[in-house]
């Protein structure tokens, strides 16, 4: 990565912008479900104050769409920080103006400040200059550590960084770009990627930018009925992106021309209904019987994962199997879960595309299995799709 870190730039003694992500979900009681983007922070946080620098924090929560609604106030995330952090953590009732500026001026050593919700601006997600200018007066130095909105030219992630000589890049997103762009440039081999989740659509240039960087690509989730339509099987009521068959067989046709293996479940788990109470059994991938939807991946495919993934040096996989919230139905999410804990304690570099496949790797327990989980869903698609991320691209070169 040719970026500034945070490691580059003076810290003591100055107000510290830090665009953080901190889009997390909220309990019914307000309080913070989930804290984990919350602690992935932490090191940044922790590196500005023990420097002797000041946190000025920002963040979105959620889509207020511009309106000021209290069930998108970051006030609860404040809480949150402060008993992570175990020092103070003030709260700031909106995001620019002079007042938020002396609060900003006020901090005492050791102090961090939250701003309100940048998202109750609706110049914020217009990228409006002025807004990135009056953003830009609570800091004296800039630090982008929110790698879930790096794909996003906003003006808390490209607008304000017109406004300081250097911009630089928190511990979390140095992280993630080390993982994910570094498994794209410079992967140990063999290098798999395992693509799952409902639609093809939301893949089909990550497939193709992947087709010349890995050894194998593994399908599986709801897209696989769509390939599997493509080469005339017929899919019961399994979803199918009707309109995507045709680009379907264009890749079949393209990874054929590739020097990379291309592989498709050789079975699948149906049933008549989605929700886990109707009877399931498996069944092999071109005999899905009518009336039945796939759901899931089935042992067969699983064992044929298994074959792949214990030779890999370097897994990358982004998208569930199935239906992985149906217990019945999350087979072989956990399985794949299992074969990267596997894989990586036998040395290989596993590193999981955030969004649902972080989910369902959380709700296995094998998180602390993993190499590396990325905070950002659409951001590290991006990137594997071989996209320049405006809020990277934004910060100062080394």
């Amino acid at each position: 990565m040719n970026k500034l870190t945070i490691d580059d730039i003076e810290l003591t003694g100055k107000r510290v912008l830090v665009r953080v992500d901190f889009n997390v979900p909220l309990a019914p009681d307000g309080s913070v479900a989930n804290d984990l983007r919350v602690r992935a922070a932490l090191p940044t946080i922790r590196k500005i104050i023990s420097s002797g620098g000041f946190p000025v924090l920002m963040s979105h929560l959620g889509r207020p769409k511009g309106e000021r609604r209290p069930e998108f106030s970051l006030e609860p995330v404040a809480a949150c920080l402060s008993g992570l952090l175990g020092s103070p953590v003030k709260f700031a009732h909106d995001c620019i103006g002079s007042e938020i500026e002396e609060q900003s001026k006020s901090l005492e050593l050791g102090e961090t400040l939250l701003l309100e919700n940048l998202r109750f601006h609706t110049e914020e997600t217009e990228n409006d200059e002025q807004f990135s200018e009056s953003l830009s007066k609570l800091g004296d130095a800039y630090v982008n550590d929110a790698f879930g909105t790096a794909h996003r030219a906003h003006a808390s992630t490209v607008g304000v960084t017109n406004f300081f000589d250097k911009c630089a890049a928190g511990y979390l997103l140095e992280k993630e770009l080390k993982y994910l762009a570094g498994a794209l440039a410079n992967p140990a081999r063999p290098f798999v990627a395992i693509l799952g989740g409902a639609k093809i659509s939301g893949k089909i240039d990550v497939i193709r930018n992947l087709f010349d960087k890995v050894d194998t690509i593994a399908i599986g989730g709801a897209m696989a009925f769509t390939f599997f339509k493509a080469m005339g099987y017929e899919v019961g009521d399994s979803l199918v992106e009707a309109d995507r068959i045709e680009m379907a067989k264009e890749i079949l046709g393209e990874s054929k021309s590739k020097s990379v293996e291309f592989i498709l479940p050789e079975d699948v788990v149906v049933s008549e209904a989605s929700d886990g109470d109707t009877d399931a059994k498996t069944v092999s991938a071109n005999a899905i019987p009518p009336g039945y939807k796939g759901l899931d991946i089935g042992e067969a495919s699983i064992a044929k994962l298994k074959t792949v993934i214990s030779v890999a040096k370097t897994v990358v996989w982004n998208g569930p199997m199935g239906l992985f919230e149906v217990d019945k139905f999350a087979v072989g999410t956990n399985g794949t879960a299992e074969l990267l804990a596997e894989a990586t304690s036998k040395g290989a570099v596993t590193i999981v595309g955030g969004g649902d496949s972080a989910a369902a790797v959380a709700k296995s327990g094998l998180s602390d299995k993993i190499t590396h989980i990325s905070t950002g869903g659409g951001a590290s698609l991006e990137l594997l799709e071989g996209k320049t991320l405006p809020g990277i691209a934004a910060l100062t070169d080394k």
